[in-house]
């Protein structure tokens, strides 16, 4: 593996860590509306989906699935959707 696929798949595994971090916030929160358990199962299939695409080295792929998936939970957690 080159240098560059280091630093890219370790980014990766920093972002994935970090989103496991938020998603237990998320989790342990009561939610002022229902519908936003559909956000936060959107957020883990795009979290899975990186996961899996890290897997397969596809670096590009996988950064931008789970960047994604923080982008679904920055909305819960900074648009004071949570109590």
């Amino acid at each position: 593996m080159s240098e560059n696929n280091k630093s890219t798949e370790q980014r990766i595994l920093k972002d994935i860590v970090l989103f496991e971090e938020n998603i237990s916030k998320v989790k342990k929160v009561e939610r002022i509306d229902l519908k936003l358990d559909v956000i936060v199962d959107l957020a883990t299939r795009y979290y899975n989906d990186a996961k899996y695409y890290l897997d397969k080295r596809d670096y590009l792929t996988s950064f931008g699935c789970i960047n994604y998936a923080h982008g679904l939970l920055d909305a819960i957690l900074k648009g004071g959707i949570l109590r």
